[in-house]
């Protein structure tokens, strides 16, 4: 005769008080380094404004060698504005000319969003020479 043994196996789980213990120590951990990935990311948004006024100094520069002169309308210069993120696009910050003329400009891009939520909206400006100051941080 054949005996049949039954194996039984034992299963283990977490409890719900050790789940609750890893789930408050992440918590913990994420406190922690949110306030060190803030400047990252402002850093990661601001590569829009940069990339939007060296589009606008580069379209500029190609205006300028066909009409002699610098042009006061980024529409005049071919460059098409997303659709800002106040208005259900993705776009945040708002581009455009302060002003204009045969020899100089200078171009704005606005922060319509605040970043880190202290009043302060980012300002970039870029002008016929390239160069592009970040004049208002935030």
């Amino acid at each position: 005769m054949i005996k049949s043994s039954s194996i039984i196996k034992e299963t283990r789980g977490f409890s719900l008080t050790e789940l609750m213990v890893v789930l408050v120590i992440i918590g913990i951990l994420v406190l922690l380094a949110l306030p060190r990935l803030m400047p990252v990311v402002t850093k990661a948004k601001t590569t829009e404004a940069k990339i939007a006024l060296k589009q606008i100094e580069m379209l500029q520069k190609t205006y300028r060698f066909e009409n002699d002169r610098y042009s006061g309308s980024i529409n005049e210069i071919g460059f098409e504005q997303e659709k800002l993120i106040t208005e259900g696009g993705t776009a945040r910050y708002k581009i455009k000319i302060l002003e204009a003329d045969v020899t100089t400009f200078k171009a704005q891009a606005a922060a319509v969003v605040d970043f880190d939520n202290d009043g302060i909206f980012n300002i970039w400006i870029v002008d016929e020479t390239g160069l592009i100051q970040e004049t208002q941080p935030d």
